[in-house]
């Protein structure tokens, strides 16, 4: 089937984070700063899904860590410290200018998703906005992929996702989309690629 949709992965496709996280918390948490981050993510799974509040058990574990910064302030300055891509973002729209629709596909817990849905503005930059907390089912589970293709309204053979993580890509392939793992730093020459090799004219 011809491809008439791509569908975007966020982090480590269409924005980064400068540094990497482990850096963003190292003035909180010095060397431990890997093994918080590692456990904290763990404990984020259900807000991924939409099935917990995330920021209470953040604080939870901050607390436990000796962390006395304000949960607000170390998300706002680690969770918000993203940037976008203007390489990606110009491929983004030079696909919708040749007639494809462009989504994003992307877990998030409902405070990360706002911030990039408002106050980046991807809500418009986007046809479809498939967040995995608003979703209620989190990749790499092959529902988010049925779901993101039933508000896309396109069979899932029309659908290519681009995605950093090579188990979120299986999930989609056995979910029917076509997919491909790439990631920011193969560069954008690798991306432009793919999207021809899947017949998506990009010029």
């Amino acid at each position: 089937m011809t491809i008439r949709h791509v569908l975007f992965d966020a982090d480590g496709v269409l924005q980064d984070i400068p540094g990497g996280w482990y850096a963003a918390m190292e003035p909180y948490l010095g060397e431990r700063a890997t093994e918080f981050l590692h456990r904290t993510w763990k404990d984020e799974l259900p807000a991924l899904a939409g099935q917990e509040d995330y920021m209470p058990l953040l604080a939870a574990t901050l607390a436990e860590y000796g962390v006395s910064t304000p949960v607000g302030v170390i998300y706002e300055d680690v969770w918000h410290r993203i940037v976008r891509n203007e390489e990606s973002f110009a491929i983004v729209e030079s696909l919708r200018r040749n007639g494809y629709g462009v989504h994003l596909g992307t877990n998030q817990e409902k405070y990360r998703g706002g911030h990039m849905r408002t106050t980046l503005g991807y809500d418009a930059l986007f046809d479809v906005s498939c967040y995995s907390y608003d979703l209620g089912v989190a990749k790499p589970d092959p529902g988010f992929f049925t779901e993101a293709a039933r508000r896309i309204a396109a069979d899932p053979a029309a659908i290519l996702f681009i995605d950093d993580r090579a188990v979120n890509v299986e999930a989609a392939r056995s979910a029917g989309l076509a997919a491909e793992v790439w990631e920011l730093s193969q560069g954008h020459e690798t991306l432009l690629a793919l999207l021809t090799r899947h017949g998506i004219t990009t010029g």
